[in-house]
């Protein structure tokens, strides 16, 4: 299995990225050791974090049916984690 490292929060200096990780730090979502992950390229966690934020924070879907699609994709690719 691949181990990749997070990035430490406080090495963030760029403020996009910064409100992002503060937000999965308060809300959980993304989870803030994905978006550590994802911190490594910041083109990636700011494309990732513009996307998360039309689709499930500001999309017109209702959270339930969120949280199921969530759930079928896990399933569908037998994603355990």
């Amino acid at each position: 299995m691949a181990r990749i490292s997070y990035v430490d929060p406080a090495s963030i200096a760029d403020p996009e990225l910064r409100r992002y990780m503060e937000h999965s730090q308060r809300y959980g979502t993304p989870r803030p050791e994905t978006q550590s992950i994802r911190s490594h390229v910041p083109a990636v966690a700011k494309a990732f974090s513009r996307a998360w934020e039309r689709i499930f924070r500001n999309g017109a879907v209702e959270h339930p049916l969120k949280e199921l699609c969530r759930v079928y994709v896990s399933k569908t690719i037998e994603c355990d984690y």
